[in-house]
């Protein structure tokens, strides 16, 4: 900044005594002194896992992930993070792995998608239910089960 000071005209430098005379320099450590962030915020948040049916000590394995934003008039970076993670097509949920190159990742493009667990609550499903399972609205995995055949030697017992 003295550099911008001492370029102005030599009329104007007399009358400046320094680069901290002028009008329009403010020091950034003026400005940014103390936090004005309450402490209360930066409290844990693991009161909250119980509200959003999380487990801090066993996070969820899957995240559904929804495109609910354009990628229109949005940096190339963004553009590249959406179609590099599937996500081109508006309101179709994608699965990806909970894992740290994913996690950041969606970090870019947070304000873009809508993200949430994948719940299991009747377990994977096997190769040959992977037909008929389904995500709900809630994002938990439904698996329609195939109905096995019963054993002739239960029958009999």
């Amino acid at each position: 900044m003295s550099g911008i000071c001492q370029a102005l005209s030599p009329l104007s430098a007399k009358i400046l005594t320094g680069a901290t005379s002028c009008g329009w320099f403010v020091s950034a450590r003026s400005k940014f002194t103390k936090a004005r962030i309450p402490k209360e915020l930066f409290a844990e948040r693991s009161k909250e896992h119980e509200k959003y049916g999380g487990d801090p000590e066993q996070p969820h394995k899957l995240h559904i992930v929804t495109r609910v934003k354009s990628a229109i008039r949005r940096p190339y970076w963004e553009k590249e993070i959406i179609k590099y993670l599937g996500l081109q097509k508006a309101h179709t949920p994608v699965i990806h792995k909970n894992t740290l190159s994913v996690n950041n990742q969606l970090k870019f493009v947070k304000h873009l998608v809508r993200i949430q667990p994948l719940k299991t609550p009747f377990g994977l499903p096997s190769e040959q239910d992977m037909a008929d399972s389904y995500i709900n609205s809630k994002g938990e995995l439904i698996v329609r089960r195939l109905l096995q055949p019963v054993d002739p030697k239960a029958i009999e017992s």
